[in-house]
Parts: structure tokens; C-alpha cells; sequence
């Protein structure tokens, strides 16, 4: 279980931005997430995953701290996919740098063969998140983030890619939390649901 308990964070010189949020994300659970542009909810995918530390409270994983070092259980996966890769780097490396999805994975996902030797700038954004989406699904990846991953999509690219990754979720049991603005898709995907208001979390 991935538990986060009595959280706040703020960055420099700016007033809490987080004030003890608790939430937990069990095997399995699609939590999902809604609130204002800066309201936060970002960064408190961020401290989820690792990336940030909280100034108070703490995050935990089955009641021990995130590792600090090789492949992390929880991945945090950004609206903006062109941030999280090496712009240096052809997707076949970007895709393969924590483990190799079999070929059944990367036609679930819509990643073809042929993009596999260009550089990342030539992908459209779509097809990027695709790449970054299945990267971030290495067996030993147990929670995921998706943090607006499928804004800049289109209608039927958001399907394929939200139903090949219950398909994965289910068969792994892993925990999605699904930071979006867009309450139709939240109310699809998620049982459980939260909006993050001047720093508290409320259940809806």
C-alpha cells in the first residue's frame, strides 16, 4: 500500500501548498484526483513518487520509506512526455532503459517498430506518451501517477491508451492514482474520488 500521511510541502518563500494531506492508493485501486490549475496536485504526485520530499509528514510503501536507488515502485508520469525523456536518445533506448516490453505489450500500447530508431522530436505527442507510458511499466513498478497523460490526445488515442493500461493494471494489480481535470474521464476510471482545495484533500 502506498500511503502518504499527514503531508505538507511548500516552495520557497510561498505559503503552504500542501497541509497535512493523508491518502492511501491500495494494489489494484484507480484513485483519482481533480482540483484547480496550482492547486497542487502535481506536486503531490511528485512527493508520491519521489521526486519531491515533504517538509512534513511522511510517504511510505508497505510502511517502509521509497527506495532511493534503481527502478522505483511508483512512477510519476507527466502531462508533458517530451520533459521525461532524453531528447538525445532514440525511443528504442528511451523505451527499453529500465526493461523490454514484449512485443504484445508494445502492440497493446500502440508503439510501433519502425519508431523505434528515430530520435524523440520526430514522435507526435501522442505517440511519445505512448513510449513513456509503457516505459514506466517495468515489473517492478507497482504504483502509477498519471498525471493528465492523455489531455493532448484525441478522442480515440485517449481510449486505446486508458484501456491498455487497466488491461496491464488489472493483470499486474497495480495502483493508479489519475490526476485530471476532465470529471467525465475520473468518473470512468475511478471508483474513489478526491479534489484538492487550498491544500486539503476532499473526498467526492
Amino acid at each position: 500500500m502506498l500511503n502518504a500521511q499527514r503531508v505538507s510541502f511548500h516552495f520557497a518563500s510561498r505559503v503552504p501548498l500542501l497541509q497535512n494531506v493523508s491518502l492511501t492508493l491500495g494494489a489494484g485501486e484507480w484513485l483519482g484526483l481533480s482540483g484547480d490549475s496550482g492547486a497542487g496536485k502535481s506536486t503531490l504526485g511528485q512527493l508520491l513518487a519521489g521526486y519531491l520530499a515533504p517538509q512534513a509528514g511522511n510517504i511510505t510503501l508497505d510502511g517502509e520509506a521509497l527506495p532511493k536507488s534503481g527502478v522505483q515502485p511508483v512512477q510519476w508520469l507527466p502531462q508533458s512526455p517530451e520533459l521525461a525523456v532524453n531528447p538525445r536518445w532514440r525511443v528504442g533506448k528511451i523505451l527499453n532503459e529500465a526493461w523490454t516490453p514484449s512485443e504484445a505489450q508494445c502492440q497493446a500500447f500502440g508503439v510501433q517498430a519502425k519508431w523505434l530508431s528515430r530520435l524523440p522530436q520526430s514522435l507526435s505527442g501522442g505517440e511519445l506518451q505512448r513510449v513513456c507510458v509503457l516505459r514506466a511499466l517495468a515489473p517492478e513498478v507497482r504504483f502509477l501517477v498519471a498525471d493528465e497523460i492523455s489531455t493532448m490526445l484525441d478522442p480515440i488515442t485517449q481510449v486505446e491508451l486508458w484501456q491498455a493500461l487497466k488491461q496491464e493494471a488489472q493483470l499486474r494489480q497495480l495502483g493508479v492514482l489519475v490526476i485530471s481535470h476532465d470529471t467525465a474521464l475520473l468518473e470512468r476510471l475511478c471508483p474513489k474520488r478526491y479534489h484538492l482545495r487550498e491544500g486539503q484533500l476532499t473526498c467526492i
